[in-house]
């Protein structure tokens, strides 16, 4: 006789499938509390968080619309940008002399102006951010514009708004602000994880755990746009959250890292000023010395070196690698002698495991690792939290209701 058709062994079988399942139930139920209260108390910041990560996929484009006479230029017949050292110069003529320059964004396309950003001190304490645009064929100032001082609350262009309101939650303390940003970034995904294992189909059914139920009612089709829109935007929410903890949190994520791997960070990397007072190389040929590391690619961010101990970090754009899915790379130099001190280039043989995850979270945060596709998904992926948090609220609401509605007929029966 077959011992899998005996009754008694088959009975046994279904029950033990029946327990274990019980069991798996009873521990999802905690899971299922961990994620509604932690949906419940963060579920706001997560709609503020998405939405404004929404907003700065496509910052530039964005800017570029609302601020078209300063960021937008014409391309000429004979298109061919002017050395950059007149164009950091035309920058200074419209700025007082105790502005510093601190940073400058390279015309992501022909149409696109030169972004210079400065930083001009105002008193001991209090100082204003600006922007300058300038056209790279002529070299002349198309506009500049205030971006934000330090004694406002809000800042005074719309993108550097959802900005602070993104990275800093327009605290003004840095100190409290990437704390509350990288501890409710963590919970989050913490949440996002115990969403998934709520979600979990235990009896097997996942046509029915991936698609929307046919001809359902409003409840159940409110339950499963919350659970189908949290699964599918998992995969890009989980690299989101963390890359954004490791952003505003890396004096705290790095020596984690470093417990697997060294990593080497290059903001932590210092000038060496002289021991005579010597002049400081500019911030064009700091970019021609970073064009003599990768010829072929094409200059984006270029961060200056305003105060002694700084230095210059170029980032180039579109350096293919074999091996190397990132065409990114940023050069970090000593802003006295033009000496490289380092190179965040994931294709090096020197590259450990941990430079190489770090490499990746900034174009895994704004979607750049994976080109336009990756922009519409983390832009997506931004649209879908208020999703989540309304559908879950309402959620909430209906069992709570339902509980209620439970008590009151009982109470009345008895």
């Amino acid at each position: 006789m077959n011992a899998s058709r005996h009754p008694l062994l088959s009975t046994f079988r279904e029950d033990r499938r029946i327990a274990e399942l019980s069991r798996l139930k009873s521990r999802r139920k905690l899971w299922l509390d961990v994620h509604l209260w932690l949906g419940l108390t963060l579920g706001f910041l997560l709609c503020i968080y998405g939405i404004t990560g929404s907003f700065l996929v496509f910052y530039a484009e964005i800017d570029e619309w609302l601020h078209t006479d300063m960021l937008v230029v014409e391309k000429p017949a004979t298109a061919q940008y002017q050395p950059l050292a007149e164009i950091f110069a035309a920058g200074k003529t419209v700025m007082p002399p105790t502005a510093k320059h601190v940073f400058s964004v390279y015309p992501r396309n022909e149409n696109a102006a030169f972004k210079l950003r400065y930083q001009i001190p105002t008193s001991d304490k209090e100082n204003e951010r600006w922007i300058v645009g300038v056209n790279p064929y002529s070299a002349q100032v198309t506009g500049k514009m205030l971006l934000t001082r330090s004694s406002d609350w809000l800042p005074a262009t719309f993108i550097d708004c959802v900005f602070e309101l993104h990275y800093a939650l327009l605290i003004p303390s840095d100190d409290i602000s990437t704390v509350v940003v990288g501890v409710s970034a963590a919970l989050l995904i913490i949440s996002t994880l115990t969403g998934l294992i709520v979600w979990w189909p235990l009896t097997g059914k996942w046509w029915q755990a991936l698609t929307f139920k046919s001809a359902a009612g409003k409840v159940r089709f409110n339950y499963d746009l919350h659970k189908i829109s949290g699964f599918y935007t998992a995969l890009v929410m989980l690299p989101v959250l963390f890359s954004g903890i490791y952003m505003v949190l890396p004096h705290n994520v790095v020596p984690v890292l470093e417990l697997f791997s060294p990593v080497t960070y290059r903001y932590w990397f210092q000038s060496t000023p002289p021991a005579q007072n010597a002049q400081a190389i500019g911030m064009d040929q700091a970019v021609a010395i970073a064009m003599e590391q990768y010829p072929q690619g094409r200059p984006h961010w270029i961060y200056g070196a305003p105060n002694p101990t700084q230095t210059y970090t170029v980032c180039q754009d579109g350096i293919d690698a074999p091996g190397s899915l990132l065409q990114r790379r940023c050069t970090v130099i000593d802003r006295y002698s033009g000496k490289i001190l380092d190179l965040d280039d994931p294709s090096l043989p020197t590259a450990t495991a941990g430079e190489i995850f770090t490499h990746w979270q900034w174009p895994l945060h704004s979607g750049q690792a994976f080109g336009m596709t990756g922009r519409i998904l983390v832009f997506i992926t931004g649209l879908a939290c208020p999703v989540l948090f309304a559908t879950g609220v309402i959620r909430w609401l209906q069992k709570r209701n339902g509980k209620q509605r439970t008590r009151i007929r009982q109470g009345i029966s008895q």
